[in-house]
């Protein structure tokens, strides 16, 4: 027994194992009679692995057993056949889907490895692909989102009963026509299965296209994240953004260096706040976009003090604030409202600098007045430390008074003698030690002398008692 199951990218024949899944089959064959799977799209393709449908939601998460279309939600899945067991272990092979509990529902998927048994044990085989193995080896080479759907809509069309060994079952209605496609088919936001997508296209067009759209979606990603005011502001056109300098290299340099490109408004290597040590890349602002775009195509990797540098337009916006659209920017300052981003950007490093000076100024100020009201108390101290300012120079903690020297030479000498001193008494203690070693050695030969004299004399003492008995 067969079913032909027409296809967007062509036809499946399945021979259906009525003699092992006898429930299964008919289920399947009755859903086709009831023109069921009419559009039921392809909704989990994965390569090498299954090619799932069956789901008139096209979610994964739909579908009911014809009984449960004839019953109600009370039968809306009926219990698979568990014997014989079939395994899966080629490709072609047709399974209804397992919900859980071995239950069956209008789910199916077309297996497209070539053993994949251990993964799909629990799933009920019930047909097999006899024609069609091209349509295979397209569903097998589509691509796939990350969630493993097609881009482009692959979905059944029709499918056709080429013998049907089952009686129907009670309050089978079977449709005369075709039904009309749903409205999900028509409103669906990928490619339609029935656009051509092998057209003659431009391809610098095409990469136009898609360059962007994908600066459009990281635009996007930036305003999401607070990064940008709005996906839809653009980064000044007269900047260049100049990287990978020398740290030797200064603004003066840059500037001279780009001033024949036109005029320079404003040119300032970034340096670090603490220690005022570049950063090594640069903002270079011309007065104008054409002067940008030459110094743009002329400069990259260009040797500069013996480092190729590299030039692109500056991304930056985080001076501006977007008022939405017809509305305008607003600059980071209240005075710059309404002005040009040129001069914004042109007077921003001697506001720095002015703002810097000023702080400093602040400083010295508060703290000259803070020592005047401290030593006042005292007329002496006071005259004593008037006539100390005028000789006093600015403090810098890496600078060493006269006063400082001497204490860490004193203490310098205190270590050294210190040192000297236990190196004596190391000397001292390690001399004393061989002196009482040399005397326990004497005493021990000492000793030793005594114990053989001692040992000589019994000896002979013995030796001549022993004579004076034997004379006797």
């Amino acid at each position: 027994m067969s079913v032909v199951v027409e296809t967007t990218i062509g036809d499946l024949t399945i021979d259906l194992f009525i003699k092992e899944r006898p429930h299964s089959c008919k289920n399947f064959l009755k859903l086709c009679k009831l023109k069921y799977y009419n559009f039921c799209l392809f909704h989990h393709v994965q390569s090498n692995f299954v090619a799932q449908t069956g789901d008139p939601t096209g979610t994964g998460s739909g579908g009911q057993s014809v009984y449960g279309i004839l019953s109600g939600k009370d039968a809306k899945y009926y219990e698979g056949e568990k014997k014989p067991k079939i395994k899966h272990d080629r490709p072609g092979l047709v399974s209804m889907v397992n919900c859980g509990d071995n239950l069956i529902g209008s789910q199916f998927f077309i297996t497209l490895g070539e053993d994949t048994t251990c993964s799909l044990d629990e799933h009920i085989v019930f047909g097999e692909i006899a024609e069609g193995h091209d349509v295979l080896l397209k569903l097998n080479e589509t691509i796939c989102d990350a969630t493993h759907r097609p881009y482009q809509d692959i979905r059944i069309t029709h499918t056709v009963i080429l013998e049907d060994p089952y009686s129907d079952p009670d309050g089978l209605i079977v449709p005369g026509q075709s039904p009309e496609p749903p409205l999900e088919v028509l409103q669906s936001d990928r490619i339609g299965a029935d656009e051509d997508i092998t057209e003659d296209i431009d391809i610098e067009e095409l990469e136009e296209k898609r360059q962007e759209k994908e600066a459009l979606a990281r635009a996007t990603i930036l305003e999401i994240v607070g990064d940008l005011p709005s996906a839809d502001i653009a980064p000044p056109e007269n900047i260049l953004f100049v990287c990978k300098l020398n740290p030797v290299t200064s603004d003066d340099d840059l500037q001279i260096i780009f001033s024949r490109f036109g005029k320079i408004v404003s040119c300032e290597v970034i340096r670090d706040k603490k220690t005022e040590n570049s950063l090594q890349y640069a903002f270079v602002e011309f007065d104008n976009q054409k002067s940008c775009e030459d110094a743009y195509l002329k400069m990259d990797n260009v040797l500069i003090d013996d480092r190729r540098i590299h030039v692109d337009f500056s991304q930056s916006v985080s001076k501006i604030k977007w008022l939405g659209k017809g509305r305008g920017v607003k600059y980071a300052d209240k005075d710059d409202v309404g002005k040009n981003i040129s001069d914004k950007y042109s007077k921003y490093r001697n506001k720095k600098k002015d703002s810097y000076d000023s702080r400093n100024n602040y400083i010295k100020n508060k703290i000259s007045i803070h020592e005047s009201k401290h030593h006042r108390k005292n007329d002496k101290n006071y005259r004593y430390r008037e006539s100390e300012k005028e000789e006093r120079v600015p403090y810098n903690k890496y600078w060493r008074n006269e006063k400082d020297e001497n204490k860490r030479r004193e203490k310098d000498d205190k270590m050294k003698k210190k040192y000297r001193n236990e190196g004596e008494k190391k000397n001292h203690r390690n001399e004393k030690d061989r002196k009482n070693e040399k005397d326990d050695k004497n005493k021990r030969s000492n000793r030793d002398d005594r114990d053989k004299r001692s040992d000589r004399s019994d000896r002979t003492k013995r030796s001549d008692r022993y004579d004076r008995d034997s004379h006797r």
